[in-house]
Formats: C-alpha cells, sequence, structure tokens
C-alpha cells in the first residue's frame, strides 16, 4: 500500500512536470497572457548590429539577444510596404493586397492598400482581450491625405491608439503625415508630446513608452500588445551631431575593411557558417571621388542605429518598471536589407532658384518625403556630394557601397531575392516563455515574416477569425509558430517559402533556393544555390542540378499562381 501511494505521488508529480514544461504557451486568457511587443528597423542590412556582427554600438539589442535567441535565416519581402503587409496579417504580401507599394496597379494583389480579406495582428489580439498600440511606420495604405479616407489607418485596423507616420519615409526632423491617433499633427502643435530637439526616432521611442505607462496605469490587468515601427536608418541621413561624433574616424578606410571585420565577427559570433564565402565588393573605394562624404554618410548611419537602440532600451526599461519584461515576447527584426537607392546622392543646387520657400507656421504640414523641399524655417534641404548629410535641410541616402557593407556577407539590396535583400535579424526575448539552455542560442532553422501571425495567435491564447470586417471570409493564416524554436526543437515547415516583388523572385525549399533578378527586357534567368554550403550565393548550380532548378520553378509557379503574382512588368 506504501509503494502504491509512493507511485501514485510519483506519477501525479510527474504528469504536473510535464504540463508545465510542454507548453508555457498554451494559456487561456487570463493575467499570465505575456505582453507583446515587436520593433522593426528600416533598411537595414544583416550585420548592422552588434550581435548579428557590426562595429556600430547596441548594446540593448545585444543584452536582448544575449538572454534570448537569434535567428539566422529569418526573411522579408524585399521592401517596405510588403513586408508590413505581410508581418501585419501573416499572409504574403500578395494576398494582402500590397504586392508592391501603396499604389493602385490594377490587380487585386497589388491594389496598395490592406484587402478586407484579412486581419492585422492587432485585430487578431483583442479577441483574447489585449490593448494595442503603435508608434511610428504605418505605410499599408495608399490613403495619406488628411481629407481622404482612412478606413486602412491604424485604428481602423485595430489599434487603440497610435502616433506615426502614415506613408513610409521623409525628414527626421519634420516627417510627413504625422499622426496622433487619427489627426493630422506637426511636431509643433502636437499637444501630448513635446521635444525641444524634436527627432522623429526620439519620437516614436518616447511615445511608446508613454503607451506603456499609460497602460499599466489605466489597464494594469490587461496584456498589451505594442508595435514600434522605425524609419531608422532609412534615407535621408539624420542624425544628432553628439551621435554621429562616437563614429568619427571609424569609416576612413572605405567599405572593405568594414565588411572584412564584420564577416570576421559574424563568423565568431555563429550568424553565419565557417563555410560561406564574403562576396564581391559592389564599389571600389579607391576610385570613390567624394571619400569624405562617404565616409560622412556612414558616420551618420551609425549615429541614426545608435539613437534607436537608445530607444529600445528606454522600452525595455519601461517594461522593467513596470515588472513586466520577463513575460513579454519582445521581438526584433528588420524590413529588408540594406538600401542602395540613389536619392540625393545627386546635386540640386541648380534648381534652388526655381523656389521661393517661406517659413511653416505651427499647423502647416510637411508634405513632402524627398526635394525639392524645405525645413520647417524655410531653407532649401540640400543633395548631392557637397552637402555633408546629418541635419535638418540636408537629404542623402548612404550609396552602394555602404548598403553591401550593412548587407555583408550576402549580395544582393533591398528589392532583390538575393538573400542581402531578403534575409535581416531576428532577435526572440521571452524568459518566461522559452527554455533557460535556450536563452544566448542561435535558431538557425528558417523562418518568415508569415509566422508571426500564428505566434502571436497562439501566445496570446486568441482566436484568428474565420470571418471578420462585416461577416468578411479571411484568409488562413500562411506561417507556422516559431514557439518550438523557443524550447530548442525544429521548426516544422512544410510549405515553401516563395518571394516576389519588382520582378524579382525567389523560392525556398528546404536546403536549396532558387532566385531570378528582374532585368528590363530579358526573359527570367533562374539561378539555384545550396543554402547549406554557399548561403551567399556564389556558386550557380543550376547546370549541375537542372532537375532540381525546374523542380524548384515549378513550385515557384504553383505558389505565385495561388498568392495572386503577376509578371513584370505589371500591365493591364
Amino acid at each position: 500500500m506504501e509503494n502504491k501511494g509512493k507511485s501514485t505521488q510519483f506519477l501525479s508529480l510527474l504528469l504536473l512536470m510535464l504540463m508545465a514544461v510542454g507548453n508555457v504557451h498554451a494559456r487561456s486568457p487570463n493575467s499570465q497572457q505575456p505582453n507583446i511587443v515587436l520593433v522593426m528597423a528600416d533598411d537595414m542590412g544583416y550585420t548592422d548590429i552588434g550581435c548579428y556582427g557590426s562595429e556600430i554600438q547596441t548594446p540593448r539589442l545585444d543584452k536582448l539577444a544575449s538572454a534570448g535567441v537569434r535567428f539566422t535565416q529569418f526573411y522579408n519581402t524585399s521592401r517596405c510596404c510588403p513586408t508590413r503587409a505581410a508581418l501585419l496579417t501573416g499572409l504574403y504580401s500578395h494576398q494582402a493586397g500590397i504586392g508592391l507599394m501603396t499604389g493602385d496597379r490594377g490587380f487585386d494583389a497589388y491594389r496598395g492598400d490592406l484587402n478586407t480579406r484579412c486581419v492585422t495582428l492587432a485585430e487578431a489580439v483583442k479577441t483574447a482581450g489585449y490593448r494595442t498600440y503603435m508608434s511610428g511606420k504605418w505605410h499599408v495604405t495608399k490613403h495619406v491625405r488628411p481629407q481622404g479616407p482612412n478606413h486602412n489607418w491604424p485604428l481602423q485596423r485595430g489599434f487603440d491608439r497610435f502616433y506615426g507616420t502614415i506613408i513610409g519615409a521623409g525628414s527626421f526632423w519634420d516627417p510627413a503625415t504625422l499622426c496622433r491617433d487619427n489627426q493630422f499633427i506637426t511636431p509643433v502643435n502636437d499637444k501630448q508630446y513635446k521635444s525641444e530637439n524634436y527627432y522623429y526616432t526620439d519620437a516614436i521611442s518616447d511615445n511608446a513608452v508613454m503607451y506603456i505607462d499609460d497602460h499599466y496605469q489605466t489597464h494594469p490587468a490587461e496584456p498589451l500588445f505594442l508595435y514600434v515601427s522605425y524609419t531608422s536608418a532609412h534615407w535621408p541621413m539624420h542624425a544628432f551631431e553628439a551621435d554621429i561624433k562616437k563614429y568619427e574616424g571609424l569609416y576612413d578606410d572605405g567599405y572593405d575593411p568594414i565588411r572584412e571585420q564584420r564577416f570576421a565577427k559574424a563568423k565568431k559570433l555563429g550568424v553565419i557558417q565557417p563555410q560561406w564565402k564574403l562576396s564581391p565588393a559592389a564599389s571600389d573605394w579607391e576610385k570613390f571621388a567624394h571619400k569624405q562624404w562617404d565616409i560622412r554618410c556612414m558616420e551618420v548611419y551609425a549615429a541614426m542605429v545608435d539613437r534607436m537602440d537608445q530607444g529600445i532600451g528606454h522600452i525595455v526599461d519601461e517594461l522593467k518598471a513596470n515588472d513586466a519584461l520577463d513575460n513579454t515576447i519582445f521581438i526584433y527584426l528588420q524590413d529588408n536589407g540594406g538600401c542602395a537607392e540613389y536619392y540625393g546622392r545627386a546635386d540640386n543646387s541648380d534648381k534652388r532658384d526655381k523656389f521661393d520657400f517661406k517659413p511653416f507656421g505651427p499647423n502647416d504640414l510637411q508634405t513632402k518625403i524627398w526635394p525639392p523641399m524645405q525645413t520647417r524655417d524655410g531653407r532649401w534641404v540640400r543633395t548631392g556630394p557637397e552637402t555633408m548629410p546629418g541635419e535638418e535641410d540636408t537629404f542623402v541616402a548612404y550609396g552602394l557601397g555602404w548598403a553591401n557593407t550593412s548587407n555583408t556577407p550576402f549580395r544582393g539590396y533591398k528589392h532583390d531575392g538575393y538573400e542581402g535583400g531578403i534575409s535581416t535579424p531576428f532577435i526572440v526575448h521571452w524568459p518566461v516563455g522559452m527554455s533557460r539552455k535556450q536563452r544566448g542560442s542561435i535558431v538557425r532553422d528558417p523562418a518568415h515574416l508569415i509566422d508571426l501571425m500564428p505566434t502571436c495567435v497562439e501566445v496570446a491564447g486568441a482566436t484568428y477569425p474565420t470571418k471578420f470586417h462585416d461577416d468578411q471570409v479571411i484568409q488562413p493564416m500562411e506561417g507556422i509558430s516559431l514557439l518550438p524554436a523557443l524550447q530548442g526543437n525544429t521548426l516544422a515547415r512544410g510549405a515553401v517559402l516563395g518571394f516576389e516583388h519588382h520582378g524579382n523572385l525567389a523560392l525556398r525549399d528546404g536546403r536549396y533556393k532558387i532566385v531570378s533578378a528582374y532585368r528590363n527586357g530579358e526573359p527570367t534567368t533562374w539561378e539555384l544555390y545550396d543554402m547549406l554550403q554557399d548561403r551567399t550565393e556564389l556558386n550557380d548550380l543550376s547546370e549541375k542540378m537542372p532537375e532540381k532548378k525546374q523542380e524548384l520553378i515549378d513550385k515557384w509557379q504553383a505558389w505565385a499562381d495561388r498568392v495572386g503574382v503577376q509578371s513584370w512588368p505589371l500591365m493591364k
């Protein structure tokens, strides 16, 4: 009888242990629901933060990574609007209506506006009692005018509160389409947020902190969902001089030494594999004519990333102050790889005499996101190699050479289907919800933006709707939950991952990937790569493995037909 009693006790204890260990995330809606904080950076490459190989100072992100997990094969859509659509909806961007950008190109997959056959993360987690907040860049609607429709603005797509910009880019000192909730504002007339030295990155961070503080004062018993969408380090290169000075002299020797340093550090950190080779340099520093200008560009870029990291630290500190960090699933990601776009790289001084700018009043909205444009005090905004970036009256992008550096060790850039365009850092920090042995670890399984919806639905205990928006049928989620990776388990992905943007095509299927770069007027040419041995995509296996290439082409076409991809250029 005594042995039988002990056996019963043992079995009961074992059952309780298994229940506790097996599914920390399988919770019903109650006080144990975790907060969810998603932080997204803009136009940054694979090795632009310290814990992925950078020389840029990002101690707050590095600390989150050291106590969380880093994914080495996380995929985006290679461009800002589609990435945000996929992140918010758990669908491929084409299924959400934003296969390209926010203009209507005549096809359902390319309307440039979130459709009603999808729900946002905010709408989904509200089914589990979450309060929802957003601070930063929206960029998933074509309706960006004060007098226009706002049915696809944040408050109309599930968020309780919003501070940020509806459009996707612009001055960090005076951002266009700046809103609080549904009301257009300026940095001057905003009654809820005053700053002596307004800077959009700081404003995004500060408003996120305000939302957390307000939440715990007014709704302490409810979990929060917070989406923080920075514009750092998207052009133009704007930063505070004190932050820029931290990086003076660091980039004086040009692109190659920084690429080599990052390559070595990333291998040491384990975020790239030793068998991969460094992709070729895109620019010859010795032949570049404006070295001091380009040095300054990268100094400012580094300062922008640094400032964002400082703001992320403030958000983390506010969660700590409310004893909420440990049970917050805190996720950091980026929307695409480093940006080689040419905006602001050509001189515009010859156009200055055509404009007669006057200072804005406090209620005058900034309407421009690139030159010709003015500062709030009426100054002409300068571009080109005679313009040292950073100040409000400058507008410069950091260019091809530094974009190539940002994407070390990969080839390709924003827009592309190569790894430099579609693969960026992904950090998850959640002490309560992850195995202790996984803290500080690396996850090498491929993951994608479409996985955020099933992950958040699971941790929230939410119900993903089959119908929404006045009984509209909602498309099923495309991705898989990432929670097994937090317990040290393999991600069981059955489906391929497809990509299309601006005619640039790719498909990932296990260890193999096909990719095609769009070349105007030329037939589509597919390349085949082994992602295990050659993730920097230097050894095309097309001729050696033609059957494998055709197999993946067929899979890509089936995926493209299913999600609504159209041939490029789009014509209707």
